[in-house]
């Protein structure tokens, strides 16, 4: 199995998906470094906090390029939570901040008259292309499966190809997304018990 690096930017805690993946039988590594970072086989992008201070992290540490070349060189490449949200053009928490621009979009916050942050277990539902997706295999089928979320921004959903699965929160948002070698979740794998440790085992093995 190859190596799974992930990205250490003070945003969150890190410690629960580095134990997530070990429990697959990962090889992970948990690094600052952008030069590591650069190396890896396969790159995690975690985070819990605010969109333009994480992104401001990522990219005056260095590890915004490393994210970037790893992505270019055609290696997997996934963020989880925020760090799905970084993925995209920008955000409405941080107008000002651009993000990482991987995936086309812009994260909103979530329009509800509901409680926010949106916490709590949710059933998804997986698009055509995520039933057939490597990473959701032997997750997405006919039997509903609950993840745990908390946000209060998210990528509503439009129809885009690279959705995988969605989610309801009095507006429909886009949970899971994919488009070649870069994925992106909006929930806690890590938290999600057995649904979410076959995500992380999958992206290990891909």
């Amino acid at each position: 199995m190859n190596r799974v690096v992930v990205l250490d930017y003070g945003a969150g805690n890190l410690r629960s998906v580095v134990k997530a993946f070990e429990h697959t039988g990962a090889d992970v590594t948990l690094t600052s470094d952008p030069a590591i970072a650069r190396e890896a086989d396969r790159l995690v992008l975690p985070g819990q906090g605010h969109f333009g201070q994480c992104i401001g992290r990522l990219e005056e540490s260095g590890l915004a390029d490393a994210v970037r070349h790893v992505v270019s060189a055609g290696r997997p490449f996934i963020g989880i939570c925020v760090g799905m949200q970084l993925l995209y053009e920008g955000s409405d928490e941080a107008p000002d901040a651009a993000g990482l621009g991987l995936l086309k979009g812009r994260v909103q916050r979530i329009p509800t008259d509901l409680h926010l942050p949106h916490v709590g277990w949710n059933a998804v539902d997986f698009t055509e292309s995520g039933r057939t997706d490597p990473l959701l295999a032997g997750v997405a089928g006919a039997v509903p499966v609950y993840f745990y979320h908390v946000h209060s921004y998210a990528l509503m959903s439009t129809g885009a190809r690279e959705t995988l699965a969605q989610c309801t929160y009095d507006a429909e948002f886009d949970t899971i997304v994919g488009e070649g070698n870069v994925w992106g979740i909006q929930f806690h794998p890590e938290k999600s018990q057995e649904p979410g440790l076959r995500i992380l085992g999958n992206f290990a093995r891909m």
